[in-house]
C-alpha cells in the first residue's frame, strides 16, 4: 500500500474507533492528503457517514441590522471603518424577521439565524425587539432559532434561551496567532470567553471561521483544534470573498482543491460536529461545490450570506440529493 494511503487509512481507522488524532498526527495526515487529496476526502466522508449519517442540515440567516459596525475586522463589508458601499439599515422589526423565517422554512432550512452588525447589544429596546422576534419565530414556525449578535452578557444569553433560542454563533474566524492581523478592536480571548458564557447559559455554540484571510495552512489546522477544545456543536466554514473597500479587498481565495483538503481535515479533527459550507463557496469552489459534501461536510447555508447573494435553494437541495443525502 502507498505510504500516503496507509497514513490516511490509519488516521481514519483511529477516528472511527473513537480516538482523537493529535496535532502531530494531523500534520502527518495533512502532508499525506496533499499527495492523495481525493483519498483524504473519501476517508473524511466515511467518518461523516459513520458519526453524522446522511441527513443534510440546511440553515439560513437574515441580516437584521446592517452596516456601521464599530469593529475593524479587515474582511468585513459591514465595518464602519471602511467604505464598501454596503446597504445600511437599522434593526428590522419582529414582523420582518418572522416573514424572513417563514420564507427560509418554505425553501428547506431547518435553522434560522438572526444576525446583527455591531460589537454587541447595548440598546435594551433593540435587544427586547430581537427577543420578541425569537419568541415569534419559535412559536409560529418549526425552525430552530440561532442568534449572532456580537459579544453578549450572561443575562442576555439567558434571556435569549428563555425566549426559545437554541444556539449562539461566535466565529473564532482564524487561529489565535493570526487573529491580531484581522482585527484589533476586540480580541481572540474575548471570543473564547464569550463561547464559555454561551455554554454556561445552556446554549449550543456555532463557531467556525474563514479561509483566505492571509493565514497559513498551520493556522487553519490550529483553528480546528481550538474548536475541538471548545466543544462546539456546529462549524460553519467560509471561504473569503474579497470585498472592495476593505483592507483585504485584494486577497485571493484559496484554490478549490486546497479548500476541499482542509474541509476533509476538519472532519478528521471534528468527527461529530455539524459542519457546513457557507459563504464564498459559489465563487471559490465554482463547479466543485458538490465535492464539499464528499469531503466530510453534512450541512450548508442556503439563500445568501448577509451582504452577498447565494444561488437558489432548489439547486442546493438538488445537489444534496444527487450526492445521496436525505433532506
Amino acid at each position: 500500500m502507498d505510504e500516503h494511503i496507509a497514513t490516511i487509512t490509519q488516521c481514519m481507522d483511529q477516528v472511527l474507533a473513537g480516538r482523537e488524532i493529535s496535532r502531530e498526527e494531523a500534520e502527518t495526515l495533512f502532508a499525506a492528503g496533499k499527495e492523495e487529496p481525493f483519498f483524504l476526502m473519501a476517508a473524511a466522508d466515511k467518518i461523516r457517514k459513520t458519526f453524522c449519517g446522511d441527513q443534510m442540515r440546511f440553515c439560513s440567516d437574515v441580516n437584521a441590522r446592517s452596516g456601521r459596525c464599530t469593529e475593524n475586522c479587515r474582511f468585513c463589508a459591514q465595518s464602519g471603518w471602511y467604505h464598501t458601499g454596503v446597504k445600511e439599515y437599522p434593526l428590522r422589526s419582529p414582523e420582518d424577521l418572522l416573514r424572513e423565517a417563514k420564507q427560509a422554512e418554505a425553501y428547506g432550512a431547518e435553522r434560522f439565524g438572526i444576525v446583527t452588525s455591531g460589537r454587541g447589544q447595548s440598546d435594551p429596546v433593540q435587544f427586547a425587539s430581537i427577543v420578541e422576534a425569537v419568541k415569534r419565530i419559535t412559536q409560529e414556525t418549526k425552525l430552530s432559532v440561532c442568534c449572532s449578535l456580537g459579544l453578549l452578557t450572561e443575562e442576555q444569553l439567558k434571556t435569549l434561551k428563555a425566549a426559545g433560542c437554541q444556539r449562539i454563533h461566535c466565529n473564532l474566524e482564524t487561529a489565535k496567532r493570526h487573529f491580531p492581523a484581522i482585527c484589533t478592536t476586540h480580541t481572540y480571548e474575548e471570543k473564547e470567553a464569550h463561547i464559555r458564557r454561551i455554554q454556561q447559559a445552556g446554549l449550543e455554540v456555532c463557531s467556525g471561521g474563514i479561509f483566505g484571510l492571509g493565514e497559513t495552512e498551520e493556522d487553519r489546522i490550529d483553528m480546528a483544534f481550538a474548536l475541538r477544545e471548545h466543544h462546539v456543536t456546529s462549524v460553519p466554514l467560509n471561504i473569503f470573498n474579497p470585498i472592495p473597500g476593505t483592507p483585504f479587498g485584494k486577497n485571493k481565495p484559496p484554490k478549490p482543491i486546497e479548500i476541499l483538503r482542509m474541509f476533509a481535515m476538519y472532519r478528521f479533527i471534528l468527527p461529530h460536529v455539524i459542519m457546513r459550507v457557507c459563504a464564498g463557496r459559489e465563487n471559490s469552489l465554482r463547479d466543485m461545490q458538490a465535492f464539499a459534501l464528499s469531503a466530510g461536510l453534512n450541512g450548508a447555508m442556503i439563500g445568501g450570506y448577509l451582504t452577498i447573494a447565494g444561488r437558489s435553494p432548489e439547486r442546493d437541495k438538488q445537489m444534496a440529493v444527487d450526492m445521496g443525502r436525505t433532506l
